[in-house]
């Protein structure tokens, strides 16, 4: 007899309590091997699978996609110590039928255990199969036997399968906001043709669909040119002027939750900005020879001499650099014990902006680096960042943190500390302005730099030497050369 064993939503780590569903890997009726990624969920820190630590048929799932569960609630079922999975067929209360013990299944209550992500018995998995419940076709009629299939392996773009419409089958859209989105306004995702990679449907294709759907309804709707008609039988009566101001109804606010990434930014800005005593410096700095030790260096490198080394790549050594001279910057306070802890290595974080929202993956041991090394460093975890596969431990642990907001094309800011560090830089963007050089106007690379700084941990003159050292660097690039 099949024993049905219920897996619960795993501890995933890094003090998360709570994590969305974003898509279903399994159905039920499937066949799963142990270790087998069954859901795939969106956390605070990042988009990760789950695998099922049981081998056997799934008999029931709990949760919609685009649902919220707490750690410890009920994920699915499964049916194991079956001798044919093909005898496992779910019942009316999410339980397995009885079936004969012994054979080539999962023995009774196998399984690898409540693994998390990553850390199962490394078991290959086994090509889910598809098993379809029994209809009789008419009361005379014999039952037709259960049908099982082996689906092909899922594309690469994560593809949302629900129904939409009263319609069921495939949508390329990956983000649960998406898909709230074009619920709320009525928006049919089958209908979209996505502008992100292999079809992806972006925020900007609803955004999109919405204005225009919008526009439609406007044109639509009668206006004081276009009277409606009135019928013979009606009488006229004779109307004061009146000025139109808008056919459509009052637009509602639209309420969006605070969850998954931007509620955990959310909430580690909001305790950043109560809990730490921050101030800012800046400087401009010509950052013209910077730029043409970067373009030196990557024409050393010749057509195939490896990867091209970033302009935050050498603003991250810089970084490190400064650190080591200035120790005060790269620690966090206990405020428990009211006390300065000095961090002994440099995690570098770095911010970076996704559709899930601000992500800061960090590069570990960043003062053992050098630029080049940095920057392959940061060019992976980027990539990992856009494809939504940062895991929770490359999202956490750093002791200073580079913000490049240039990219979006401002000059300067004040950034917000990256609780619990004591300190980030901002960079703005690199650009021709007049500057005095060798006393003489001229046009120069110029980019201002801002210090965020935790004033519980240094004063203004160890802030002030920091960002002075940085911009230095920035000038001339072979100060560096008295730290490599």
């Amino acid at each position: 007899m099949a024993q049905v064993l219920e897996f619960k939503l795993p501890d995933l780590g890094e003090g998360l309590t709570e994590a969305e569903i974003v898509r279903w890997l399994v159905e039920v009726g499937d066949v799963v091997a142990i270790d087998q990624p069954v859901v795939e969920v969106e956390t605070a820190k990042a988009m990760v699978e789950v695998p099922c630590p049981y081998g056997g048929v799934v008999t029931a799932r709990f949760g919609e996609e685009g649902s919220e569960l707490p750690v410890g609630a009920p994920l699915l079922t499964v049916a194991v110590g079956a001798t044919d999975a093909s005898s496992a067929s779910p019942g009316d209360d999410g339980t397995a039928a009885d079936e004969p013990s012994g054979g080539s299944g999962s023995g009774s209550g196998s399984g690898s255990g409540n693994v998390l992500v990553g850390y199962g018995t490394g078991a290959p998995a086994a090509r889910r199969r598809r098993i379809r419940p029994e209809r009789n076709i008419a009361p005379a009629a014999p039952a037709a036997p259960a049908v099982v299939s082996a689906p092909s392996r899922p594309a690469p773009v994560a593809v949302a399968v629900g129904e939409v419409n009263g319609q069921q089958g495939p949508v390329a859209v990956v983000s649960p906001l998406v898909r709230r989105l074009a619920r709320q306004h009525e928006i049919d995702l089958r209908g979209l043709t996505g502008s992100g990679p292999e079809g992806l449907i972006l925020r900007a294709d609803v955004d999109s669909a919405i204005r225009q759907t919008g526009q439609a309804t406007e044109a639509a709707a009668p206006t004081a040119a276009q009277p409606a008609t009135r019928t013979a039988a009606e009488p006229v009566v004779a109307e004061t002027p009146t000025v139109q101001v808008g056919a459509a109804a009052p637009a509602t606010a639209e309420r969006i939750p605070l969850r998954g990434v931007r509620g955990a930014v959310a909430d580690k800005l909001s305790r950043s900005r109560s809990e730490i005593p921050d101030a800012t410096c800046w400087v401009d700095a010509d950052a013209t020879e910077l730029m043409a030790a970067r373009a030196a260096m990557n024409a050393a490198s010749g057509p195939s001499g490896g990867p091209k080394v970033s302009v935050l790549a050498l603003l991250a050594r810089i970084c490190t650099a400064a650190l080591a001279r200035y120790p005060e910057l790269n620690s966090t306070v206990d405020t428990a014990a009211r006390e300065i802890v000095r961090l002994p290595g440099v995690h570098l974080g770095f911010a970076a902006q996704t559709e899930r929202g601000l992500v800061v993956p960090v590069v570990r041991d960043a003062h053992t680096r050098n630029a080049e090394s940095i920057g392959a460093e940061i060019a992976r975890l980027t990539e990992l960042a856009r494809t939504g596969k940062l895991s929770p431990a490359q999202l956490t642990g750093g002791t200073f943190t580079l913000n490049n907001y240039g990219v979006f094309g401002v000059d300067g800011s004040t950034p917000i500390i990256n609780h619990p560090e004591a300190a980030m830089l901002g960079v703005g963007r690199i650009m021709p302005k007049p500057w005095v050089h060798h006393g003489e106007l001229a046009v120069r690379q110029v980019v201002q730099l801002s210090l965020t700084f935790d004033h519980r941990v240094c004063d203004g003159g160890t802030a002030g030497g920091f960002l002075r050292y940085v911009a230095d660097c920035v000038e001339q690039p072979a100060v560096l050369l008295r730290t490599l």
